[in-house]
Order: C-alpha cells, then structure tokens, then sequence
C-alpha cells in the first residue's frame, strides 16, 4: 500500500471533526485529550456504539459504549487526562466549559467513512467530575424501509392497513431506545411526498428527509411542541409528525389537528401498545375524543439478534427452563449465543424489533369510552386478532433469529 493509500485509509477510519473549534492542525491538535477523544470515538463507532458514558470515578475515568442495547466497557483514561478531555469534548459540543455545576447540553457534527454522525452531547455533575453521554446518530446507517425494519408479515399488513386511513392519530410506543424514532421515520419515508405537505416538529431533528419541513423545538425562546402544532396547522398540512406527546397540551393539539381531517404520527413512552391509551386519558383528553382520534397503535421493543456465524443449536425438552416459557408442546431445535471474533465475542450481532399492532375496531372505541382498564382493552384486542410483544418474540425465537435468554432478558 502506498503512502497516499496509508493516508487515505487512515482518513476514512478515522473521525473527522465537522467543528469550528476543531483546530488548525498545530501542536493543539496533538495533544493526549485529543488524541484520547479521537481514540474514544473511533473505537465507539468501530464497535457500532450508539452511545459512549464518559463517567469519573475516584481514581480514573471509566469509558464505556452501549452496544445492540448494552452497555460495554471501551478503555479507562487516567484521572490527570479527565478535565482536559471533558473540555475538549464541551468545547467541540459548543457548551460552557467553565460551567462544571449544572447540566448542559451540546452537539457537534462529524465524518466517519464518508458518513455524517451527529453527536448529541449531555452533561452531569457527578461525585468526582462532570458525567458525559454522547449519542451517536448515523444518518448513513438507519434504515427506513419498512420492510426492512423487522415487521412480522402479519403486522406489516395492519401497519399499512392503518396508514392508508386518510385521517387520524397513530402512537408508536415503548421504553426508551426501543427504536420508535426509526419506526416513524420509517412511516413518513413511506408516504407520498411529492402530493402531500408532511411537516415535522421534533427534538431535536434526527434524520433528514428530503421532501418534508422539519421544525425543531426550542424551548427555552418559547418554542414548544404545542406552540409548533399551533402554527403547523395554519401552514395547510396533509401529515404532522410530532416526535413525542410528553403533555396534556400536545396530546390535546395533537387530537384536534387528528380530529380535523389531518393524519397525525408522534411516539409515547409506555411499554405496551394498549398502555398508550391509558397513558392519553391520563394526559386529561377526554375518553371520546381519544376514541374518536386514535387509529393505531404499534408498541415496540429490540433484542439482539444472534451472529449468524457462532450461534449454537440445542434441543429443548421438558426439562429446560425454555419448555414452560415458551409454551412448547413438543421437543424443538432453538439456538443460543456463543461468540466469535465476528460479534466481538458477545454472540450476538445487531438488534430487531419485537412488535404488537394495536387496531382501534369498534368494540375498542366502544370501551375506551366506558374507560376500560388495560386488562380488559388487551382481552378484546386479542379476539380482534392482537398479538403480543411476547408471542412476537417467541415466533423469533422459534425462528432462530434471537436466543430465549435475550427474549427473557428484555421482556422478563
């Protein structure tokens, strides 16, 4: 390999700051906080992190990187090394380095193999230094099609049978970094753009999409996801997209622009599809307007899918721990993790989605409005065909896409 080659290679393996602060390639940039930051990063996205804990103990700072969901370890940086390397990180991230006391926020851009990441930077004062969690946001990596996406092709036929509603509120739930944002993305990208107005009010902005205005929120001038939603319908939408309903007002905005002919698509955290109704009458929207809004509801959650190149068949038997949990009838072939270079030795590789489609029928208006608790809404749910995030899981279980441990280990 050529010198030139050398370089190249380097180049593309390598972070590449977008930042103003970035340096002009003196002494500074050769300093060990940077190198260190360089080192973090590159390691972080070689291993596929979406997000690295930089987190200060007594006698080190211990770095670690959330991996398909779980936290691993990446390096320790010794305790002389913590305060430059935080100021390089805040002063890349546009926050204040001389504020060590409260929390702050920052972001900064970046390349990496010719990809651009977003770096989402937060900041806590902790025991022994300021805590940081940077996210990590690949616009080259998400995938957005939906069948790409994991859907079972029983729960790809209701999502679709429910975006084709012309109007209506529709909910993607579930615990954080369960992979809703993508979901929704996923939904919009499938959308006509070019006939329709799909604006956006999100925070913050994620991904770009081509053919869609996109708001994100400022709060501190004002700029609220309700204040948006204000203003939005003013602006003759077909679709609105609110990335999340985290209040009374933008659940009550977000019914009535629903209620008024316009398709509405924004994201709760409950851990279960039927949760999400409850979760909305708790907001204080009136039982019939939230029976008269919502269309459907997708709940959501990920397990690791296991590494194709190690995973390990056993047969279970009555014997097996797996036998009751999935409710088997008979002896079956499952497979389990074992690990390989290939998965870093953690037996899996990647994440896929365990998902639950919640049809609104209208037995289920009918009960939400007599304010029907979430037992009795799933039992009318599964004779309209519902199934569960669990029967999901185990079907990919069965399947040999993930490991009864992982299944047991997400959903217990």
């Amino acid at each position: 390999m050529s010198d030139h080659d050398q370089q190249e290679f380097q180049k593309q393996n390598h972070f590449q700051w977008n930042s103003p602060f970035r340096g002009g390639g003196g002494a500074a940039d050769l300093s060990p906080a940077v190198q260190t930051a360089q080192k973090i990063l590159d390691q972080a996205l070689e291993r596929g992190a979406s997000d690295i804990h930089l987190e200060p103990e007594k006698k080190q700072m211990q770095i670690r990187c959330r991996v398909d969901g779980v936290l691993q370890p990446l390096c320790q940086v010794p305790k002389n090394l913590q305060e430059p390397l935080i100021s390089r990180i805040k002063i890349l991230s546009g926050m204040d380095i001389g504020e060590k006391r409260l929390p702050q926020d920052g972001r900064f851009q970046g390349q990496w193999r010719g990809h651009q990441v977003d770096v989402r930077v937060s900041s806590l004062p902790t025991l022994f230094g300021e805590n940081l969690v940077l996210r990590l946001l690949d616009q080259e990596a998400v995938q957005l099609d939906l069948a790409q996406l994991g859907f079972s092709a029983e729960n790809l036929e209701k999502l679709h049978g429910c975006l084709r509603r012309p109007h209506g509120l529709f909910l993607v739930t579930g615990p954080t970094g369960s992979g809703k944002s993508t979901t929704l993305y996923g939904i919009l990208a499938s959308l006509d753009r070019e006939q329709q107005n799909i604006i956006t009010v999100e925070d913050p902005v994620e991904y770009q999409l081509e053919g869609i205005r996109q708001v994100a929120v400022q709060p501190k001038i004002g700029l609220t996801f309700a204040r948006c939603l204000r203003s939005i319908l003013r602006q003759d939408p077909d679709c609105i997209m609110v990335g999340e309903i985290r209040d009374g007002e933008t659940a009550a905005m977000s019914i009535h622009a629903a209620l008024t002919g316009h398709r509405v698509f924004s994201t709760l955290h409950t851990n279960t599809a039927v949760g999400a109704v409850t979760r909305i009458l708790d907001m204080g929207v009136e039982p019939y307007l939230a029976a008269a809004a919502l269309e459907g509801v997708v709940g959501q959650q990920l397990v690791r899918r296991l590494c194709s190149c190690c995973k390990k068949a056993y047969t279970v038997t009555e014997q097996d721990w797996e036998w009751q949990y999935l409710r088997l009838t008979e002896p079956r072939i499952l497979y389990r993790a074992q690990g390989c270079p290939r998965c870093g030795h953690t037996g899996y590789a990647g994440r896929i989605p365990l998902q639950e489609i919640l049809v609104l029928t209208e037995p289920l208006r009918r009960s939400i409005l007599q304010e029907a608790g979430n037992e009795e809404l799933e039992k009318l749910a599964r004779q309209e065909g519902f199934r569960s995030l669990w029967e999901d899981g185990r079907e990919k279980v069965l399947s040999g896409e993930t490991s009864g441990e992982e299944l047991l280990r997400v959903l217990g």
